[in-house]
């Protein structure tokens, strides 16, 4: 028989294993794990490229368990959230899901996530990094209970054109109907099963959310139905590749949360990363709104952007300038690949004002290793609007089977 690893002593486990690890690590043929809020998670399966492919043309499996989840509950849970985080709750429906950003009182980013509404005062904010202190500081003066729920959630992202058909035929009657940012709750083997159509690749998509005692029968389950409809599990750089197309934020890639920043000037604000349209001054206060309405007033110092990049290589840490010379530094980048569905050179980059207007001409500086020698090559870029990649599927309903 083979044991679970979470099963060893504290001492000898120094990351944690999902719920899934019991069938997922037979998968794991790379044996390329990276950690992930505490728990180690696949970096690659088999092949990136066929990961990837997998997103794009069928159906793909992410282990979303390390994804940190608190449950806010009490009367006061709406007003908390709407003081904590820049959307405005009140506007939030039950059952449905927002995506968010909550900033410290000089308008600097900590963290974004999403904000899941279950009833009137209960709610769950889930994040990529831990935020307990700063939400239990947040909490004073508030009727309302903050915990941390994470390792009583196994949950799935499955993604891609045959996510919808996949489901169906797990036995999800009506999930066809459920709308973008929608969540349904099904009985599931006996488990209580949640299912929100949200997701981190752009594409057609949903998240998975059940008690990690069903997790190995909700693996085991989607993977027999599946199977027909092209399912596979994927990892980490698969997933990174469709959050770059799809024009998604990635804490510690495109910004540092403030909390963390050691030096001055490294922050970001929302407005800054391109999310305005996050930040509902009219509200009433909130975290970081005063500093934000000097801001928008005043405009601001710099601009997360959409470029595109002239030939196949992808421009990861290269910087961005003015002029074909490189002598004027404007920017840098913070994301990039050379995307196989879009076919173009595509990049997130931090560019200083007043670059960031539609008319700029950039260059970015792209070291090419030929033979154990780099060649620096100075490639023309401009900017282009986000997401790269936006097929209609993603958002129709009901939702397409293929």
């Amino acid at each position: 028989m083979r044991a679970n690893s979470n099963a060893r002593p504290h001492y000898q486990r120094p990351l944690l294993t999902t719920p899934f690890f019991e069938r997922s690590q037979y998968l794991v043929e790379t044996d390329t794990y990276v950690p992930w809020s505490g728990y180690s998670t696949p970096d690659v399966f088999s092949s990136v490229e066929q990961e990837y492919f997998a997103i794009r043309n069928s159906a793909s499996v992410f282990d979303l368990t390390p994804m940190i989840k608190y449950r806010i509950t009490g009367a006061d849970a709406e007003r908390y959230l709407n003081r904590l985080i820049t959307r405005d709750v009140g506007k939030l429906r039950v059952n449905r899901v927002a995506y968010t950003v909550w900033c410290n009182e000089a308008g600097h980013v900590i963290d974004d996530g999403t904000v899941f509404r279950f009833g009137p005062g209960e709610f769950h904010l889930c994040t990529a990094e831990r935020q307990l202190d700063w939400l239990l500081d947040s909490a004073i003066g508030f009727d309302v209970a903050v915990s941390e729920v994470t390792e009583d959630i196994a949950a799935l992202a499955l993604q891609g054109p045959t996510s919808c058909a996949v489901l169906k035929a797990l036995g999800l009657a009506g999930i066809e109907n459920l709308k973008l940012f929608e969540m349904a709750h099904f009985v599931f083997h006996g488990h209580a099963l949640m299912v929100s159509r949200t997701g981190f690749t752009g594409d057609l998509g949903y998240e998975l959310w059940i008690a990690p005692e069903g997790a190995l029968v909700l693996w085991d389950e989607l993977m027999r139905v599946g199977q027909s409809r092209g399912i596979r599990a994927i990892g980490y750089q698969a997933l990174e590749m469709a959050r770059i197309e799809a024009g998604f934020i990635l804490p510690n890639v495109d910004f540092i949360s403030a909390a963390h920043t050691v030096r001055l000037g490294r922050e970001t604000t929302p407005f800054e990363l391109g999310l305005e349209w996050l930040v509902a001054l009219e509200k009433g206060h909130f975290n970081g709104r005063r500093a934000l309405l000097l801001e928008k007033q005043r405009g601001s110092r710099r601009r997360l952007l959409g470029i595109e990049i002239n030939g196949k290589r992808a421009a990861h840490g290269a910087l961005v300038y003015a002029d074909e010379e490189g002598e004027t530094q404007i920017g840098e980048i913070k994301s990039a690949m050379w995307s196989p569905t879009c076919k173009r050179n595509i990049a997130l980059a931090m560019v200083d004002a007043p670059h960031f207007s539609a008319a700029t001409q950039m260059w970015v500086d792209i070291y090419v290793e030929r033979e154990l020698q780099w060649d620096r090559r100075m490639q023309r870029a401009w900017p282009v609007e986000r997401p790269f990649f936006a097929p209609e599927r993603r958002k129709a309903t009901p939702a397409p089977e293929r």
